[in-house]
């Protein structure tokens, strides 16, 4: 293997992983993420009140609805770069450079309308702006760079850079509740903040320890275009995908209550650790149908397979320990939001249908239909939620579940037709 400057060459078959064990070292070191994750917010809720977990909850969806804009579809568009032999030192320089520069920019964006809309808030705080701005610049690069060592088949490197970060905040947290019991919210954010700073270091390290590459961000017009051009599409898509369960904290906490975020977040975190692996499993089965586009079917049919058996397999482990796993927050929190968790994680099945057939869209170009579909379930998901918000977290999972199947089975029927299409075609 060689990797050079500008020019670099990557040979395939040194650095590849299978397809499956780059999704499995995906859901692997997204399982150790989510864990370390849950584990900070029993901590969190051990050491303050719920309104200020609700609002620290509330500034991490934010956050992450930041990266989700912030990210413009370079990942997507290293995968289809890379997996068309584009050189991915030059592919991956311009990706930073494009999404450093936006990850500031509606970082900044978000806490200059935050301050002006609520300002009895923490967003009046130094520490909250800074660790706000840090987590989110750092947060889009760590999609990328997912993203990237996917493309070059090394999806499995995520587990120990998740598990550091994970450990990390964790630890800053459990410091926090040891010398201090009802730490601010701005102070949690630091202690989140500083888990993500550390898995986007450590992925740094490793794309240069597994490819050779060593960053020279660069936002040459040329090669920015190409990789907009690439990536906006299946950023708008991959937005449809991930704002409804981003969007839905803040809107809680803004229009509802801080309290409804804090007893919503953890069930929907927790049904997300099982939705994660139909989510990674499509990252991956897109990638291979850009590298293999002959096997698009196959792929589909064995990625749909191993979300099922993958985020099955937690989704019943969530609905078995409901109870427990929210107690561990509190009493509150488990009579709150257990039937809610439960109701979340049925929605496996319908949300790997659901990916699956985004993932085929993206290998076949058909944004447009994906996209529609994404943005009217998007919606009606927020909308139906909002709706039963006032009879607390289980009617807004009943309706979030209800709306989701629909959805998926209005998908599940379009992903039929396409591949049969597919099929035809290549014969």
């Amino acid at each position: 293997m060689r990797a050079g400057r500008g020019t670099a060459e990557t040979d395939a078959s040194t650095v590849r992983h299978s397809a499956l064990r780059s999704s499995l070292g995906l859901v692997v070191a997204k399982a150790a993420q989510t864990g370390a994750g849950f584990a900070f917010w029993v901590v969190a809720a051990r050491a303050t009140s719920d309104r200020e977990v609700g609002l620290t909850m509330a500034a991490v969806s934010a956050v992450m609805l930041c990266t989700q804009l912030a990210v413009l579809g370079a990942g997507s568009a290293v995968i289809v770069s890379v997996g068309r032999g584009e050189p991915p030192a030059r592919v991956l320089d311009a990706a930073f450079a494009i999404v450093g520069v936006a990850g500031t920019g509606l970082a900044l964006g978000y806490l200059v309308l935050q301050a002006a809309v609520t300002p009895d808030t923490a967003s009046l705080s130094v520490l909250f702006w800074l660790t706000f701005l840090v987590a989110a610049v750092t947060g889009t690069l760590v999609i990328v760079l997912d993203q990237a060592l996917v493309a070059l088949g090394r999806g499995a490197s995520a587990a120990p850079r998740y598990a550091l970060g994970g450990g990390v905040a964790l630890g800053a947290a459990g410091l926090v509740a040891w010398r201090a019991h009802g730490a601010s919210a701005d102070v949690l954010m630091a202690c989140w903040t500083l888990g993500t700073t550390v898995a986007c270091v450590v992925g740094a390290i490793q794309l240069r320890r597994l490819v050779g590459y060593r960053p020279r961000p660069t936002l040459r017009a040329a090669r920015g275009r190409s990789l907009l051009a690439l990536g906006l599409p299946n950023q708008i898509l991959t937005l449809t995908e991930r704002a409804p369960g981003l969007l839905l904290p803040l809107l809680l906490a803004h229009l509802v209550s801080p309290e409804a975020a804090a007893y919503w977040y953890p069930a929907w975190m927790m049904a997300w650790a099982a939705y994660t692996a139909p989510m990674l499993m499509g990252i991956v089965q897109f990638s291979e149908g850009v590298r293999e586009p002959d096997r698009l079917v196959a792929t589909t049919w064995a990625s749909l397979r191993w979300s099922l058996a993958v985020g099955g397999l937690a989704a019943v482990v969530l609905v078995v320990f409901a109870r427990p796993l929210l107690g561990l927050m509190g009493e509150r929190y488990a009579d709150s939001s257990a039937d809610a968790l439960r109701l979340l994680a049925a929605g496996l099945v319908a949300y790997a249908v659901l990916q699956a057939y985004n993932a085929v869209c993206r290998a076949r170009g058909r944004y447009a239909e994906a996209i529609i579909v994404g943005v009217t379930l998007g919606a009606a998901l927020c909308v139906g939620a909002l709706l039963a918000a006032e009879r607390g977290a289980s009617a807004m999972a009943l309706a979030w579940l209800v709306v989701l199947s629909i959805g998926a089975a209005g998908a599940g029927i379009r992903l039929v037709a396409v591949l049969r299409r597919v099929k035809q075609d290549s014969r």
